[in-house]
């Protein structure tokens, strides 16, 4: 064999295999609509206008919540982020832990009850009733723009306590915070 064609064969496996690993390699999304128990999964999605719960569930990634989705989550221990854009409800509770941060954006109404969250809770643009009572945070606690009402009690907050043009205003109280307490969360 010609060297010329030596390297040609040599190219032809040698680029598919150096592409074969390059390429990470993804994680397993799980759909969830219905319900899940006690199981580990990668990550977990609930799809548009479905309803998940989840009790005493794993997830080594984070929950997507889709558009006009409900999540109801008990005891479950999340690696990541827990985010919703448009989501029609959104629990999590009773003693879930959140690696990252619980995100709920331009959605329905939101509970973050008696849970650890390492991250921050991020409540924007919401139109329901938004509820945020009993937890530790490891980062800021955030209600912005919310129009259902918003309600911040007895939280331990390693960050800031910060909610801004939310109509009602914000009511609660007996949160310990590290930062500061700003604009109309400054007296909870």
């Amino acid at each position: 064999m010609s060297k010329f064609m030596s390297a040609a064969v040599f190219a032809a496996f040698a680029v598919p295999m150096a592409l074969a690993a390059a390429t990470p390699a993804s994680a397993e999304e799980r759909i969830c609509r219905s319900s899940l128990g006690q199981v580990t999964v990668d990550n977990l999605k609930v799809p548009s206008k479905a309803t998940c719960r989840l009790d005493g569930t794993r997830v080594k990634g984070s929950i997507v919540v889709e558009t006009g989705a409900t999540l109801i989550a008990s005891k479950v221990v999340v690696i990541g982020n827990v985010q919703a854009e448009g989501a029609k409800a959104v629990t999590v509770r009773r003693a879930s832990r959140v690696g990252g941060s619980v995100q709920v954006k331009q959605g329905g109404a939101a509970t973050v009850e008696a849970s650890i969250v390492d991250g921050s809770i991020q409540l924007e643009q919401n139109k329901g009733a938004m509820t945020v009572v009993g937890n530790t945070v490891g980062a800021d606690v955030q209600a912005f723009q919310n129009t259902g009402g918003v309600t911040v009690e007895a939280n331990v907050v390693d960050g800031n306590l910060q909610c801004k043009e939310n109509t009602p205003a914000p009511v609660g109280g007996g949160n310990t915070v590290q930062g500061n307490k700003e604009d109309q969360c400054r007296k909870l």
